[in-house]
């Protein structure tokens, strides 16, 4: 159950990026100059570039700038969550250095 989560985690945002890249291309462009920033982002900060997508057509000001910073903070949660108590999961090997 816990690796279904884990693929839900890593990948439900990343393809609702691409899926919401592929329909409504316009808005990403206007976001984005180039593909590769927005290709950089859903690979490796997905929750911070949908946000900013979704803030930046308006300019990115005020409030928008808590909403962005909440985002990269989910995305660093992401990464680094939960791999501090391994030895708590019953049959998970632990390995001590």
């Amino acid at each position: 159950m816990c690796c279904i989560f884990m693929a839900l985690v890593l990948l439900g945002p990343r393809f609702s990026g691409f899926a919401w890249w592929f329909f409504q291309a316009a808005r990403w462009d206007e976001a984005f100059s180039s593909f590769v920033w927005p290709l950089l982002g859903l690979l490796f900060v997905p929750w911070t570039t949908i946000m900013f997508v979704g803030v930046q057509p308006h300019g990115v000001t005020g409030v928008d700038w808590l909403f962005l910073s909440m985002a990269f903070l989910g995305d660093i949660a992401c990464y680094g969550g939960g791999y501090q108590n391994r030895q708590r999961a019953p049959g998970y090997p632990y390995v001590t250095a």
